[in-house]
């Protein structure tokens, strides 16, 4: 026969109200800490330029323009299709680097396999010693023929020594010899042993893993400026990165400009287009929180072990 909670055991577990009073104060608080950088930063991509060279930064702005947006916008079709080649590296990207992870990290994960030692401290030793950029330049370049072709933003970061460390260290925390083993029993193959239950016991590795690869591609520029010199395949990162440098470019030539062409250089943005071009490029990641956070907690419960 079940027997009810004591209502002393409830009471030892709750807190009281003035205590979550201020737990509740706290968080709000550091949540207001967390969020106002940011919106500080989209105010400013809103304002004058003249404005902001007068009073400042400023979370209420005395002249509110959009003049920096319709700059970024001149030229919307090179913008989204930049938008486009982002995107396109991160799903791709993302969903090969993590199988690639994931079927790296698995047998030097498992005790049976023999040079599991050897494969582990030849990941971990590309973390301390590269080969250096001109050889790595010349292999992309002139033995797999890369430059001017998208897959160039894709194929150097699909695998990642660091992720690697990640994920074996959870395949060797969080999968159970005796899982596996009564698999082999069964009669299943290491095939069909990864794709049927290291997989689902792994959701939590793999969300992490995943958000770091596509924060990695989302934000990577420098693969565009090594490999890229057709405009149609810049990504997001490179195409505000030239915008910048253009800006940076004509108003430095301010000084020497006289007439109109000095009036015209003067009305271009500076240092709201830093900020618009902060929000653009974060603007779209964002959305990829949430679902990352979703199914990390429903791999919590869902990849745990049951006894």
């Amino acid at each position: 026969m079940k027997t009810k909670p004591s209502k002393s055991s409830f009471q030892s577990n709750s807190i009281s109200h003035v205590s979550n009073a201020i737990f509740n104060a706290v968080f709000i608080i550091y949540c207001i800490v967390c969020l106002a950088p940011l919106l500080l930063v989209f105010m400013v991509s809103i304002t004058s330029e003249s404005s902001l060279v007068t009073n400042g930064y400023s979370f209420f702005p005395s002249e509110i323009s959009f003049s920096t947006y319709k700059y970024l916008f001149m030229d919307s079709e090179k913008l989204f299709r930049a938008y486009g080649i982002t995107i396109g590296a991160c799903i791709i990207g993302t969903f090969f680097s993590v199988l690639l992870t994931m079927m790296y990290a698995y047998p030097i994960s498992r005790k049976s396999f023999k040079y599991r030692n050897f494969f582990s401290f030849f990941m971990f030793f590309t973390m301390l010693f590269q080969g250096g950029l001109v050889p790595w330049y010349i292999l992309y370049t002139k033995y797999l023929h890369l430059q001017n072709n998208p897959a160039v933003l894709v194929i150097p970061a699909l695998l990642n020594a660091f992720n690697v460390l990640i994920m074996k260290t959870f395949f060797n925390t969080n999968l159970p010899d005796s899982i596996l083993e009564s698999a082999r029993i069964d009669g299943a193959s290491e095939f069909r042993i990864f794709y049927t239950i290291v997989v689902p016991l792994s959701t939590p590795a793999i969300a992490t893993v995943g958000l770091f690869a596509m924060l990695a591609y989302w934000n990577d520029w420098y693969l565009c400026l090594l490999f890229i010199n057709d405009a149609k395949y810049y990504n997001i990162q490179f195409s505000m990165y030239q915008a910048l440098r253009s800006v940076e470019f004509l108003t430095s030539s301010h000084a020497v400009s006289i007439g109109s062409t000095s009036s015209e250089l003067a009305k271009l943005p500076a240092e709201t287009l830093r900020m618009a071009m902060a929000i653009l490029g974060i603007g779209p990641i964002i959305f990829a929180y949430p679902f990352f956070q979703k199914y990390f907690i429903k791999g919590l419960t869902i990849g745990a072990v049951k006894g």
